[in-house]
């Protein structure tokens, strides 16, 4: 008898629900839907950094893609679905009440941001992430040692410590602080007390400093000595944290009926939605997976013979477990990929929406189809002219720091840069040279594994802009001077999900057998071209330099 899992993907736009044959990895139907409240922008201050999510949105998306997916299966497929998992972005914290409820499922907090989940790319507490790296160089244990030395405003206890002193109302009523990716999966099980939800390995190793070497989170007198705001939190929070290949509980009665599942359906831990991609892609020892999307997350795994007792610097963390139980998960990337690409569109849309759309010579309707059309089809237009531009013209240059920098060596005060602009720089150019940026970026973080000792024998590309851009991915290829493997599933971490949730329902007994049984192979493979390889780290050595300068002399604070 088929046995089916479903595997959940929460990006930072959207969730999608695959649902996957256990036995063989095919799958039978997938569903993606938009976030509605963060469709239209509300909660978000962009000019503030300020990037917040409504868990509305996550628990219409969950019930609507699970619904819509298995509407789309043969007769006989929820009868037969045996586990469930999910991943998300992260770190993406909010704060609940003593039942492990969001504040902002209250109907006092129901408007307020600072009650919602506070998405990765949030970068409002650069200030508490500061203070937090000045007080671990000067304690007697450095908590972020194993999250690379440095910690970001993206991650868990910055947002929390920011969000405390920011808003008295959420501070008098929060009780504790959750992941999403660990609340999901309480939810539909029906944990209804802040004690009761399995903590994630990966989310808490990675972003919330959570390590064995000292019995946990940082200790309580770190965290009342960074703001006495904190104090509490620690025994309110837990003290051990899971693998996500373990199964958390069964679905409740309410989400069984909901989902249109039996109760029977094992809900497994959660993770990061790249480290479920990693395993969705098929990670393996000393290979590169690059998970593709707004941002980039680069995620490795090794033994313990080889990582040792080396601290990788400037990395997002190395944590026992977080990708492949057994083994230890790397993590790195860019905080901003394709997300750059979609800047530069949007300063191109300009005059279509503010002109145009201004315009009396054309009816609203007319108006309306011409400005989608050419919106759409700015970056394929871009990208057809920046194709042919060769690489020996390649002579503008810029950094990929527009949405701060994660890694190598986070700083997310900085600011992205272009230079070499002259009267004849059209905007094809300046687009070719955002794309090299996000591949000199990509450099930068491979070179820093190798400098540590991290060996890299291959790279795998995952997401949507690897397997749409044969543009991006050449000129990444020719930049690292290594070939890509582009995985032939475009929903590998859902994919990655489904692994997870099948081996939690015991249809394999480790994630490694889950991953030989449901891969998805590859789409195809991209090789280096060597001339451009060569030219290339000739401008990289510029992209450094001009990275060197700008850190330097003009984001030093």
């Amino acid at each position: 008898m088929d046995k089916f899992v479903i595997g959940l993907d929460y990006g930072s736009d959207s969730a999608r629900a695959i649902i996957v044959n256990a036995l063989t990895g095919d799958t039978v139907a997938t569903s993606v839907m938009n976030y509605p409240r963060w469709s239209k922008e509300l909660y978000c201050d962009p000019a503030a950094n300020q990037y917040r999510q409504h868990p509305l949105d996550y628990i219409e998306t969950l019930e609507g893609t699970i619904r819509d997916a298995l509407s789309k299966s043969p007769a006989g497929t929820a009868e037969n679905v045996v586990g469930i998992a999910f991943d998300t972005t992260g770190s993406t914290p909010g704060f609940t009440d003593a039942t492990g409820t969001p504040l902002a499922m209250l109907p006092e907090f129901a408007e307020n941001p600072n009650a919602m989940f506070v998405l990765w790319k949030d970068h409002t507490a650069i200030k508490e992430a500061g203070e937090i790296n000045d007080l671990c160089k000067k304690w007697d244990i450095d908590y972020s040692a194993y999250e690379g030395g440095i910690y970001s405003s993206e991650w868990f206890w910055a947002k929390a410590l920011h969000i405390l002193r920011e808003d008295e109302s959420v501070r008098s009523k929060a009780y504790s602080i959750v992941e999403y990716s660990e609340w999901l999966p309480a939810l539909i099980t029906g944990v209804n007390k802040c004690d009761g939800i399995i903590r994630s390995r990966c989310a808490n190793g990675h972003k919330a400093m959570w390590h064995e070497k000292w019995g946990g989170l940082p200790s309580e007198e770190f965290l009342t000595a960074l703001d006495p705001l904190l104090s509490g939190f620690r025994d309110r929070l837990f003290d051990e944290t899971e693998t996500a290949d373990k199964p958390v509980g069964t679905l409740c009665e309410e989400w069984a009926k909901r989902l249109g599942l039996s109760t029977d359906v094992v809900v497994a831990g959660g993770a990061f939605d790249c480290h479920m991609g990693a395993v969705g892609a098929g990670i393996t020892p000393y290979t590169f997976v690059r998970v593709i999307g707004t941002s980039t997350c680069d995620v490795m795994v090794a033994s313990y013979e080889d990582i040792g007792h080396n601290l990788i610097k400037g990395i997002c963390g190395q944590v026992d477990g977080s990708v492949i139980p057994g083994m230890i998960g790397l993590e790195a990337g860019q905080s901003g990929f394709g997300d750059i690409y979609a800047w530069f569109r949007r300063v191109l849309e300009f005059p279509l929406k503010n002109i145009i759309g201004k315009s009396n010579l054309i009816d609203e309707a007319t108006k309306e189809r011409l400005i989608a059309e050419a919106v759409d089809q700015i970056i394929p237009a871009l990208t057809e002219e920046a194709e042919k531009i060769p690489v020996s013209e390649s002579t503008i240059i810029a950094t990929d720091w527009m949405n701060g920098r994660r890694t190598p060596d986070a700083n997310q005060l900085l600011k992205g840069t272009i230079t070499g602009l002259t009267l004849g720089s059209t905007a094809p150019r300046i687009f070719r040279a955002l794309v090299e940026a996000t591949a000199f970026g990509s450099k930068a973080i491979v070179n820093r594994f190798r400098e540590e000792g991290v060996r890299i024998d291959n790279v795998i590309g995952i997401g949507g802009i690897a397997l749409k851009s044969p543009f991006v991915m050449q000129t990444l290829s020719d930049v690292l001077n290594m070939s890509i493997k582009v995985c032939k599933t475009d929903q590998a971490c859902a994919l990655g999900a489904a692994m997870f949730a099948a081996t939690a329902a015991g249809v394999y007994n480790k994630v490694e057998d889950a991953q030989q049984a449901m891969s998805s192979g590859f789409a195809r493979e991209y090789h280096p071209n060597p001339e451009n390889a060569k030219a290339y780290q000739e401008i990289y050595d510029k992209y450094i330099k001009l990275g060197q300068f700008t850190e330097k002399e003009l984001f030093s604070a």
